[in-house]
C-alpha cells in the first residue's frame, strides 16, 4: 500500500470537500407552501437566504408560525438532501473507503 500516494490523494480529496462546501452557499433551495402564500429560499449548506410571506398570513398568527415551521424543515430536509449528495460525491470520488474514515467526510 502506498502510504504516501494515499496521502496525496487524502489531502486532494479534503481540498475538493472544502471548495465544494463553498459552491454550495451558492446552491439555492426554493420551497413554498402549497398555497403559494409562503416562500422560503435556503442554500444547500442550510443558511436562510430568504423568507416571503403574503399579506394574507399577517392576519393569522397561528397560520403563519406553522407554514414558517413545516416549509424551513422542507427546505431544510432538501438542502440536507443536496449537501449529502454532493459531499458524498467527492468523497468517494478518488479515494478507496478505508474503514473507519467515513467520519472525516461529514
Amino acid at each position: 500500500m502506498d502510504l504516501m500516494g494515499m496521502m496525496g490523494k487524502l489531502q486532494a480529496t479534503q481540498q475538493k470537500i472544502e471548495e465544494t462546501k463553498k459552491r454550495l452557499d451558492t446552491v439555492l433551495i426554493d420551497e413554498q407552501s402549497s398555497d403559494g402564500l409562503l416562500k422560503i429560499t435556503i442554500t444547500a449548506n442550510q443558511t436562510i437566504k430568504s423568507i416571503a410571506v403574503d399579506d394574507a398570513l399577517l392576519e393569522d398568527k397561528e397560520q403563519l408560525e406553522d407554514y414558517l415551521i413545516l416549509v424551513t424543515n422542507k427546505a431544510i430536509a432538501k438542502a440536507i438532501n443536496v449537501n449529502k449528495t454532493e459531499l458524498d460525491a467527492v468523497a468517494k470520488m478518488d479515494l478507496p473507503m478505508i474503514p473507519g474514515m467515513e467520519d472525516m467526510f461529514k
